[in-house]
């Protein structure tokens, strides 16, 4: 039975017909929003490619929790910008550093947030990359070793959760082992599991951590956005390591594997929404092409179609102030 017995439009003719037989949606429980903590104190800069989103000092970092807190947003996630870095990224586990800090800070400030800590060395070392260089290659297992100092560092500082991006073989199963064995059983791991080798990280590197490679690219680690396949077996091998939730990293460009993913594990799934991402959005809405409120909620309606639990996006704010 077709047209004229069957009118589909019955269902549009208006605003409130229409969001009753809606079937995906958005909500500020599905929101996450990263923030950049630095050294210093009454630091709230703007960072030039991510309108609205700001590199804090501690002081000013709890104000923002504390908003974003009052919004309604349940998360955040932490990526520091350390005074001093080195070819072994100790200040990434240094118990006195900048995440670990915001961390106390946050928790002894802000009631009722959860804080995500990245797991990475990339902010931490002098080169940029994202583990321990030997002959000019990312070393996988003594990576794994700093992964641990800086995952347990994270958990004695109070950190809910862990999130890391590394790509490294076998990090995940360290890093549980690691937090159990040291009475952090309760500390959940969200992993970068499907992280894409991509250009739309660029913005991050250059103003928003400022740790741009000195030399070569981290396409070692991170996956070729050629692939499928390999990013089910990067979850599966997560999963069965001990993660609890799952990112798919760049977000726009990578929704087949958001659906596949979901489709296959049905475990908790997390899109990042990156930042050269947002950048576009941003600048075409600058120059008048795009209504940007729009637009970022039907992004993010696509993300959750797709099958995404949760977001990851410097738009958190911007959506929340929406709904």
């Amino acid at each position: 039975m077709g047209y004229p017995e069957q009118r589909l439009r019955r269902l549009r003719i208006n605003g409130n017909i229409r969001r009753m037989v809606r079937e995906t949606s958005v909500s500020v429980n599905d929101l996450i929003l990263p923030l950049f903590v630095v050294h210093g104190m009454n630091i709230k800069k703007e960072i030039n490619v991510l309108p609205g989103n700001f590199h804090l000092s501690l002081d000013k970092l709890v104000d923002e929790v504390r908003y974003v807190r009052d919004l309604g947003i349940p998360a955040v996630i932490l990526f520091g910008l350390p005074e001093k870095k080195d070819e072994f990224a100790t200040e990434a586990y240094n118990p006195e550093g900048i995440v670990q800090n915001a961390v106390r800070t946050i928790k002894k400030e802000v009631q009722d947030i959860l804080v995500i800590t990245d797991v990475c060395l990339c902010e931490y070392t002098s080169h940029g990359h994202c583990g321990i260089i030997q002959e000019g290659y990312v070393q996988n297992d003594p990576t794994l070793e700093i992964i641990k100092k800086i995952t347990l560092s994270h958990a004695e500082a109070g950190a809910d959760m862990v999130a890391p991006s590394a790509m490294m073989d076998g990090q995940i199963g360290v890093m549980r082992k690691t937090l159990d064995e040291n009475g952090f059983s309760n500390v959940c791991i969200m992993a970068y599991s499907a992280k894409y080798a991509s250009k739309l990280y660029d913005p991050f590197f250059q103003e928003g951590t400022k740790s741009i490679v000195k030399f070569g690219d981290k396409k070692s680690h991170q996956m070729d956005y050629g692939n499928s396949n390999e990013a089910m077996r990067e979850i599966a091998l997560d999963i069965e390591e001990g993660a609890d939730i799952i990112i798919v990293k760049p977000a726009m460009f990578y929704l087949d594997i958001v659906y596949r993913a979901k489709k296959q594990f049905g475990i908790p799934l997390v899109v990042y929404n990156v930042s050269g991402e947002c950048a576009m959005i941003t600048s075409a809405a600058e120059a008048g092409r795009l209504d940007k409120t729009a637009i970022i909620m039907e992004m993010a309606t696509g993300f959750k179609r797709a099958g995404a639990n949760l977001i990851i996006t410097y738009f958190a704010k911007e959506l929340a102030r929406g709904f």
